[in-house]
């Protein structure tokens, strides 16, 4: 393995909010390897045991692909009552990529991110907000998608060991688009791109990075629609706003 390899591996599990890993298997030593054997990288890499080690992000990696690894998937307790997987949708070349955290009654039914009245709110935030700042995309042209596929009873929180399983496939979803930026929709998406424990109200109105792609944090569109978070609506708005002439201009 690389130390790009390994990077990549430690990362990947740092911002899963890993924060220890134990080396089970003893290094072998070069003296007692096969003759002949190679210590050359591979593209794949290869645990301390010599067993090869799958690529987080597979090279040539694309949506298709991690569909078709997700299939009807029983990973996690959150496929014990689910009736869909919600994988995504919008344009696969994306310049944008917003993130929620999980389905709802009306995602699970049919299979497609906020198409509920949050996924209402959100489409009209898109195409208004970029019809009035002379941005020509609409919410077909973004790519959206959760943390979780599968919608969480009762629409509660998503555990921590559900946000891991899926976390590998939205990890995935995002490299192999490779957007400009990325908007997280409230603090569950926040925390999982960015390994942090802060809000969104901490997190909002500055620049973040996931990785090497920047990163803004914003209100799920769920919050906005309580009568009461009239402020927030604003708020949600110039973040927004500020994505899109970022990504676009």
């Amino acid at each position: 393995m690389t130390r790009d390899d390994l990077r990549q591996y430690l990362e990947f599990y740092r911002d899963l909010g890993l924060k220890e890993i134990y080396n089970l298997a003893p290094a072998i030593p070069r003296s007692a390897r096969p003759a002949g054997d190679s210590i050359a990288p591979t593209s794949r890499g290869r645990d301390a045991a010599g067993a090869v080690i799958p690529p987080i992000a597979p090279s040539g990696d694309s949506l298709l692909k991690i569909v078709e690894d997700i299939g009807d998937c029983r990973r996690c307790r959150l496929s014990e009552q689910r009736s869909k997987i919600v994988f995504g949708s919008g344009d696969e070349h994306a310049r944008l990529v917003l993130v929620g955290e999980g389905p709802g009654a009306d995602e699970d039914a049919q299979g497609l991110p906020f198409v509920g009245r949050a996924g209402q709110l959100l489409t009209q935030m898109i195409d208004n907000t970029a019809s009035k700042e002379g941005i020509p995309i609409r919410r077909a042209d973004v790519y959206i998608c959760n943390v979780v596929k599968c919608r969480p009873p009762e629409n509660r929180t998503p555990l921590p060991d559900e946000m891991e399983i899926c976390g590998e496939f939205l990890f995935r979803q995002l490299m192999a688009i490779r957007p400009k930026a990325i908007c997280a929709l409230g603090s569950t998406a926040a925390k999982a791109l960015l390994a942090t424990k802060d809000g969104v109200t901490r997190l909002r109105g500055t620049w973040h990075k996931w990785r090497d792609i920047p990163l803004i944090v914003t209100y799920h569109p769920s919050y906005l629609l309580r009568p009461y978070n009239q402020n927030a609506k604003r708020e949600a708005w110039e973040d927004l706003k500020k994505v899109l002439h970022y990504v676009y201009d």
